[in-house]
């Protein structure tokens, strides 16, 4: 019995941890746009302060203080030596995709199109994942979690193709009105899908802390020289604006590294299917927090293709269930960057 009792107490606060990593990732689209609206409130000479790119490059600045205060020892006592030439080329790979091209992708794609748009295409990433892992890992997946990838990618495509009105419906009218910021969410997706198998196949021993400081850093480094050959000199004039730093100062540690810090946290104390329930979730608070939030209604196409989307994760589960039975991991917990990347492909975003 106390076994009992101490095994249900380490595992409520995981889930938990969980629940609350999945709301803040939930939300982080959302608080992003409305943070743009304000700053369109306080132009500074014309320009907006809080822009998507300084939200982006200033965020992440104040995310890796935070990440370096929480890491930094293990940051240097890592020894750097036992890196081979292919092991930092993987890992600079890696950072460039994960922390400058699939966030400024995603950014941009907030800027063009509405956050329900982004938070349901952005389920591309799971299906592509998976078979990705099953093509080039040679990954085995049961029948449950090939359908159930499969209705999901259908969903996406709903959510994309579908006209947004009854009425359009009815009329067969505004079919395939594909816009540029769909394009771009569906990129990032398949970016992030790419940076997972990467990060399965090559980098399953580079330490959490370790990797979270240098995708970070060097991530920011490669997104603010890329936006100044695209947008020019000036496009950063205002990183250093007090009204952009305030906010940044909530924004990053709490969507960044406050959410990121609950999912590991969750991760280590929590059985594989656990958090692959719990992160399926994902989508559903993305929604909803567009909606509490920026007032966002989603759209006939978006009830239709996430409700498709949201069987599809059902019958996964089912999936993921069987298979637990099957090898017995509901005891097994999340101890590895191996672990954590499996996760990532079934849930669909970057907890770390």
């Amino acid at each position: 019995m106390r076994l009992t009792r101490r095994l249900l107490a380490r595992s409520r606060p995981g889930q938990l941890y969980l629940w609350f990593a999945v709301i803040i990732f939930g939300a982080a689209n959302s608080v992003t746009r409305k943070l743009t609206e304000i700053g369109a409130q306080h132009f500074v000479d014309g320009r907006n302060p809080i822009s998507l790119c300084n939200v982006l490059f200033v965020g992440n600045l104040c995310a890796l203080i935070v990440l370096i205060l929480l890491y930094g020892k293990q940051f240097k006592s890592w020894k750097l030596q036992q890196f081979s030439r292919n092991t930092w080329l993987n890992l600079t790979l890696l950072a460039i995709i994960g922390g400058a091209v699939a966030p400024g992708l995603i950014f941009q794609a907030l800027a063009l199109t509405n956050v329900n748009n982004v938070v349901l295409i952005g389920r591309l990433e799971p299906p592509l994942t998976l078979a990705l892992s099953v093509w080039l890992l040679r990954d085995r997946v049961n029948l449950w979690e090939i359908v159930g990838a499969l209705i999901s990618f259908i969903g996406v495509g709903l959510t994309i193709f579908l006209p947004s009105t009854l009425q359009g419906m009815t009329e067969m009218k505004n079919y395939f009105s594909l816009g540029t910021g769909e394009i771009l969410a569906a990129i990032a997706a398949i970016t992030l899908a790419a940076s997972t198998i990467i990060g399965k196949a090559k980098l399953s021993q580079i330490p959490l802390g370790f990797y979270s400081i240098f995708r970070t850093l060097l991530g920011t480094i490669v997104f603010f020289f890329t936006a100044l050959l695209l947008y020019g000199q000036n496009h950063f004039m205002d990183a250093l604006s007090p009204f952009l730093w305030k906010w940044m100062l909530i924004y990053g540690p709490v969507i960044v590294v406050l959410g990121q810090s609950f999912w590991i946290a969750g991760l280590r104390v929590s059985s594989v299917s656990q958090v692959s329930l719990v992160g399926s979730f994902a989508p559903v608070a993305g929604v909803i927090a567009a909606y509490l939030i920026l007032w966002e209604v989603p759209t006939l196409a978006q009830y239709i293709g996430g409700t498709v989307i949201l069987i599809g994760v059902i019958v996964s589960q089912v999936g993921i269930q069987r298979q637990k039975s099957s090898d017995n991991v509901a005891n097994s917990k999340i101890t590895s960057t191996t672990k954590l990347r499996e996760i990532e492909s079934k849930v669909g975003f970057k907890g770390m």
